[in-house]
């Protein structure tokens, strides 16, 4: 009987992490191999030196109250900031306090994953599909469907209603209307991990692109390579935790992972079933708050000195929010489906300019001076990075199970976490990605001899 106890892990994300650590803490020998040369994933704080504050250009805001990041950010004495600040609306060019929400809400409400799934494109045009052509059922038409692609960076013609049901029933379990952060960003829960792997003697090596995985019951293999040339790493178990359009990557591509054998049949067809969302995210710090003095036409006594997000059908950048309620010279522009295809693959420079364009429209603001007034801008394209390729993901149309079917270990030898893998409805979240490290942990211990 093979006593070998070591677990290799694939992917310093946070699902990795979190398994890593839970492993090595019950004695097993870890090595975690990462491609980036950080840890993290799809979390990516920097710091401003200027303001120094947390930046993020991935993952930002804690949705609700998720015992997994809560209790270990209580326990480091981390503070945490509700989000506030009031939403702003551009509708035909007008700027006005967002009033549509119990509407759009509505809406949501009656998507049901009783009756069989449909695409959420689909379910508006069959339960609302206005032959009166009634504008404020079209806006809010217009603005769920802007909810759906912003908040989930999903196509709303192929997202199952199901998948975005069993999501919304999560969020409520754990008050997921309301959102956070954390003091230094996602940096502190990334600085604990790094303490208990250090503690618990994990071995992580980064910069390592790992190539392929030979596998059989009991014993696995991996291929990787960095500048210095390729390693072979075994053991007889492996967890994989890679992004989901990494594992759908064709062969040859960059960041792709060939299986051998290939992944069986049950899992080719999970992964079918999911996708991967896509956004652009851009970070702009001004030498002001610019917008405190920006009041709407329709009432000067308003300024926007409270912002926390301002919405609009901008082709570019159609969500965008502040520091709320810390009041700093910092705005965040959030471009997904759709706008992130417009924009991946483009320049910094390029995104950045498109960025102040829609600003100065949104706003009514001479470009001239938003342009003097911008003193930095943080962005990274995640459609480009060979080792995400994509923000988050998301279920299709008939996706019931492909969480738990590519959850699956494959001969107590394979196993996978990650967001997508997650199978309590919080696919796309950090802490969804941080409960499948822990399932994942907890199958490994329960399979060792």
């Amino acid at each position: 009987m093979n006593r070998d106890r070591s677990v290799l892990v694939i992917g310093a994300g946070i699902a990795g992490l979190t398994a890593a650590s839970k492993l090595a803490a019950s004695g097993l020998p870890v090595t975690v191999v990462e491609a980036r040369d950080r840890i993290g994933g799809r979390i990516f704080t920097k710091h401003d030196p200027v303001l120094h504050a947390p930046i993020e250009l991935g993952a930002e805001f804690i949705h609700g109250k998720p015992p997994e990041i809560w209790d270990l950010l209580h326990h480091a004495g981390t503070k945490i900031t509700e989000v506030e600040g009031q939403s702003w609306c551009v509708t035909n060019r007008q700027l006005r306090p967002c009033d549509f929400f119990s509407h759009m809400e509505s809406i949501l409400d009656q998507m049901d994953d009783s009756s069989p799934d449909e695409s959420f494109l689909t379910f508006l045009q069959r339960k609302f599909p206005n032959s009166t052509n009634d504008p404020a059922l079209q806006e809010a038409k217009q603005r769920a469907v802007g909810y759906i692609t912003g908040f989930n960076a999903a196509d709303p013609g192929l997202v199952g209603v199901h998948w975005l049901v069993q999501g919304m029933r999560a969020e409520e379990s754990i008050e997921g209307d309301r959102a956070f952060r954390a003091k230094d960003g996602y940096e502190s829960l990334l600085e604990i991990f790094r303490r208990e792997m250090a503690l618990s003697g994990v071995t992580i090596r980064t910069g390592m692109v790992v190539g392929s995985v030979k596998w059989q019951p009991g014993h696995a293999e991996i291929t990787a390579h960095n500048a210095q040339g390729a390693l072979t790493l075994a053991a007889p178990r492996v967890l994989i935790t890679l992004p989901l359009a990494v594992l759908k990557a064709p062969a040859g591509e960059p960041g792709a992972v060939h299986f051998s054998p290939a992944l069986p049949r049950q899992k080719i067809e999970a992964l079918a079933k999911l996708e991967m969302g896509k956004v652009i995210r851009v970070v702009l710090r001004f030498r002001h708050r610019f917008w405190d003095a920006i009041s709407p036409p329709a009432d000067k006594t308003l300024t926007l000195s409270d912002m926390g997000f301002l919405l609009s059908q901008d082709e570019y950048f159609p969500t965008w929010w502040t520091t709320m309620p810390e009041k700093l010279p910092i705005i965040t522009g959030w471009a997904p489906f759709r706008s992130a295809e417009h924009l991946s693959g483009q320049s910094q420079a390029f995104v950045v300019q498109r960025s102040l364009l829609t600003v100065c429209t949104l706003l009514n603001v001479d470009p001239k001076k938003l342009e003097d007034e911008l003193d930095a801008a943080y962005f990274h394209d995640w459609q480009a990075d060979p080792f995400s390729r994509g923000a988050y993901s998301y279920g299709k149309v008939g996706s019931d199970g492909a969480q738990q079917a590519l959850a699956s270990p494959l001969e107590n030898t394979l196993f996978f976490a990650g967001e997508a893998t997650d199978t309590s409805g919080n696919n796309g979240t950090v802490h969804g990605a941080m409960a499948s490290g822990y399932r994942a942990a907890e199958e490994i211990l329960q399979g060792l001899p």
